[in-house]
């Protein structure tokens, strides 16, 4: 098996500057591989550092120790020791992560925001505002909200808005945080529809999902995060 997203020696304990330097282990020791057109669920009760994982994996949040592996141009990057430059790179051409949260510049609309990451990845204008039109009317947005800022949308097509973001464009590597959550049954089907498509071109997913009957749909295996707890 090629992987192309891997952990290797993983472990992460947050610092409490505010309580006294209280230190919370959250994981330690933690090893996976996962391979083109495979998706790993994590499990785990909270606070075992599902969400931390994610980060770790996009370049948002450092290790204490260990190698976070993304393959990149034919070789593992570890993006936990990239520098800034290469960190963009492989968000821009290799790595889409989903969030629980929409984080939009104010006043820029819906579908701006989607092809906008068409356009990062090198889409000619036109073509990228097609692609990001029929990526949010896949996920239920329709053409009166494209030229909304999504601050004025519900929590519901704020992910959705999230999730055609991430979905606009191809992507080598998946990081899901609860890409279902907020969503309803039509909208939750369509999402399985798209993980199972990205799954298909042989995108590597790594994903996090609350709702066991889309964790049984789109995940071949599951990784007990409880299983790597840190010892305080």
């Amino acid at each position: 098996m090629t992987a192309v997203v891997a952990a290797e020696g993983l472990a992460k304990t947050y610092l409490l500057h505010l309580q006294g330097g209280a230190r919370l282990p959250v994981f330690a020791g933690l090893d996976f591989a996962v391979a083109a057109g495979e998706c790993l669920a994590l499990a785990g009760p909270s606070g075992t550092g599902k969400t931390t994982l994610l980060r770790i994996l996009y370049g948002q949040c450092l290790p204490d120790r260990g190698r976070a592996l993304l393959r990149h141009e034919g070789a593992m990057v570890d993006v936990a020791a990239a520098p800034p430059r290469l960190v963009l790179a492989l968000r821009r051409q290799a790595v889409a992560h989903v969030s629980q949260f929409l984080r939009a510049i104010p006043r820029v609309p819906a579908l701006d925001i989607v092809a906008g990451r068409a356009l990062r990845r090198g889409t000619a204008p036109g073509e990228a505002r097609r692609l990001a039109a029929a990526m949010l009317e896949r996920l239920n947005i329709g053409p009166a909200l494209h030229g909304l800022a999504p601050a004025t949308f519900s929590g519901g097509e704020r992910q959705r808005v999230n999730l055609a973001t991430a979905f606009v464009v191809a992507s080598d590597v998946l990081l899901l945080d609860e890409p279902t959550a907020s969503l309803d049954a039509a909208n939750r089907a369509v999402v399985v529809e798209l993980i199972g498509e990205a799954r298909a071109r042989g995108a590597a997913i790594v994903g996090i999902f609350h709702d066991d009957d889309v964790r049984r749909r789109v995940a071949d295996r599951q990784l007990d995060l409880a299983s790597f707890r840190a010892a305080p």
